[in-house]
């Protein structure tokens, strides 16, 4: 009988916000793949777990998901973990579970923490819909075509962004959607420095300037263009 694959949602900072099926699943499997190893062993070292690691990251995904694969098939359980969240949001794991789909894999999600469900919950814009942009390109011509993009979305985007490039985002941010356009940054979320930012990307841009350098994680939200904050709009139409 073939084993199952397990996607498991690790905590963004605050080891606490880890589930007890989480915890259950990864002591009982009979391997997990994680995205560092290194990092994951703290998680486990803290938990007391001892099931045996492999890597399985952005970088040997391809080459490695059908040996994984295969293992399930034998009748092995593996869990897929990433650094920290939920695995396939801008973390490896959609290319794994299309492919034991395809094989007739069981796939079972162990839901938890993750920076864009955060951010979405936190930072006031609204979510009847939104979307997730995951992270802006670094070259000029395509950040461009992102940022362009981004600011025809008729809903609240979500994008990931480098400590280096805040104040870059915001710029963009300025020239494709406008100085009064609200947004939101989200810093270190769940950690000993959580921040929540909020105003127009005029207002977060000064700020980001007068900082200078940021460090942490950071997820950066931008509301609709016809969003009006402190209405009772749930911007259904944002009108």
């Amino acid at each position: 009988m073939s084993g199952i694959l397990y996607i498991v949602s690790t905590p963004i900072g605050n080891l606490e916000d880890i589930t007890l099926r989480a915890l259950r699943i990864l002591k009982e499997v009979d391997l997990i793949a994680a995205e560092d190893t290194r990092h994951s062993r703290g998680l486990l070292s803290h938990f007391d777990i001892h099931t045996p690691l492999t890597s399985y990251h952005a970088f040997n995904e391809r080459g490695k998901c059908q040996s994984l694969l295969d293992r399930i098939i034998a009748g092995e359980n593996v869990a897929l973990i990433t650094d920290a969240g939920t695995p396939a949001i801008a973390d490896p794991g959609f290319f794994i579970v299309r492919e034991a789909v395809n094989q007739d894999i069981k796939v079972e999600v162990i839901p938890g923490v993750s920076a864009l469900t955060f951010a979405a919950a936190a930072t006031g814009l609204p979510v009847d819909k939104f979307a997730f942009y995951a992270f802006p390109p670094v070259k000029s011509g395509r950040r461009g075509k992102f940022f362009e993009a981004l600011a025809a979305e008729d809903k609240t985007v979500f994008f990931y962004e480098s400590p280096f490039r805040i104040t870059s985002a915001l710029e963009y941010l300025e020239q494709y959607c406008g100085a009064n356009r609200m947004a939101a940054i989200v810093r270190e979320a769940t950690k000993l420095h959580e921040e929540v930012l909020r105003g127009s990307v005029a207002e977060l841009l000064t700020v980001s300037r007068q900082r200078g350098s940021w460090k942490g994680e950071f997820v950066i939200a931008v509301a609709p263009d016809k969003y009006l904050p402190n209405t009772d709009s749930d911007c259904e139409d944002c009108d």
